[in-house]
């Protein structure tokens, strides 16, 4: 991974209710192994690509939704919570040690949309990005576009181009073109982060979620960057995969 940015996506990390099935689903589907972490750490779980931590797993015990969720990269967990505070954020979990593997915190951007802030010690994220069977972009969807570039942007950071200002399609990124990491996209629905799984195949990999008890959300469709399609787990958390076009 050589496109490094401040702010940058750095993990990404499933909640729900079923751990069991999320094992069993997300194994079969991408080839993941898990490694737990013990009671220690509230019996958090990592699945691992090729023996190394592509994503994370928490069991939900609340009434909060399960979803996936995305932490960005800092080097100072508190003072990120902070400055969210100071942009027009909200924090909805204070920054914390976790052990000697970092410090982590979660804060809301101006339109409502919860993401992660990751402080790395010896935990430091993901170790593929961009590769089959790993995450490869992250989104966050806002209804609040303009507030949200300038949260980004101050609170972490990002190094922002805009990659189309139309009144259709209003979209920038963390980076620019082939090195861009991320995206703020304006939508008029709620805003929300979201991750996208690499795959090699993305009608096989839909057809293969659907089989093991998934199902399809939106179908297969070329984009100028790739088969695009939506998936939701067994426990109903819904997440992108992206695949080459096909032909």
């Amino acid at each position: 991974m050589t496109d490094e940015f401040p702010g940058r996506p750095i993990w990404v990390e499933l909640y729900t209710a079923d751990t069991d099935a999320a094992k069993a689903f997300y194994g079969e589907l991408f080839g993941w192994t898990l490694q737990e972490t013990g009671p220690e750490f509230g019996n958090y779980a990592l699945f691992l690509r090729d023996g190394a931590p592509v994503a994370g797993l928490m069991q939900n015990t609340e009434e909060a939704p399960n979803a996936w969720s995305v932490y960005l990269e800092s080097n100072n967990a508190e003072d990120t919570a902070a400055m969210a505070a100071a942009n027009g954020g909200q924090v909805l979990l204070d920054a914390m040690a976790v052990g000697d593997l970092g410090h982590m915190a979660v804060v809301t951007d101006p339109g409502g949309a919860a993401v992660g802030i990751w402080q790395p010690g010896e935990h430091q994220g993901f170790a593929a990005r961009g590769e089959v069977n790993a995450p490869g972009w992250f989104e966050v969807l806002s209804s609040d576009y303009d507030a949200a570039v300038a949260f980004y942007e101050n609170v972490f950071g990002w190094d922002t181009h805009t990659m189309s200002d139309s009144p259709d399609f209003r979209y920038t990124t963390l980076g620019k073109d082939e090195h861009a990491l991320a995206g703020i996209m304006a939508v008029d629905g709620p805003s929300r982060w979201s991750a996208y799984l690499m795959v090699a195949d993305t009608d096989d990999a839909v057809a293969r979620a659907v089989g093991l008890g998934g199902s399809a959300v939106e179908a297969p469709v070329e984009t100028p960057y790739g088969r695009l399609a939506t998936i939701a787990d067994p426990g109903g958390v819904p997440f992108k995969v992206m695949g080459p076009n096909r032909g």
